[in-house]
């Protein structure tokens, strides 16, 4: 966590998905987060509108977006997408986004949510920000 030592406010983690984008909030000075809400999106997109809000409200100091790479390091099949997004972000909004690797993140947020898809998203950007912030 080399940015965040530097670092004191919150982050927002997006679990970026190509229909939904789950959303976190975690706390540099704690290393802990929680989940907000989960994004719809159209092909990526979200209203962007609803991510102004969530940056109005918490005022993070940086922006995380997962990294959805297969298990032997290889991009995986969104990667590109996820990559648009968080510069997307940035330009859109002047916050430093760092990329997360976010490998198994669904699966234990799935096992978490016993498979409830609705709320995973969320606990998977919880994740995203835990990782970050060890």
């Amino acid at each position: 966590m080399p940015e965040a030592e530097a670092e004191s406010g919150y982050v927002l983690a997006f679990d970026f998905g190509l229909r939904h984008i789950g959303t976190a909030v975690g706390q540099t000075i704690t290393r802990s987060a929680s989940p907000l809400k989960t994004l719809d999106a159209r092909a990526g997109a979200p209203k962007w509108s609803q991510v102004r809000m969530l940056i109005d409200a918490w005022k993070p100091v940086r922006l995380l977006v997962g990294l959805p790479l297969n298990m032997d390091g290889s991009d995986g099949a969104i990667c590109e997408h996820a990559r648009g997004f968080a510069l997307e972000l940035e330009r859109r909004f002047g916050i430093p986004v760092t990329m997360v690797d976010e490998r198994l993140t669904t699966h234990e947020a799935l096992a978490q949510t016993q498979g409830d898809y609705a709320t995973a998203h969320n606990i998977a950007a919880v994740l995203i920000a835990e990782t970050y912030l060890r």
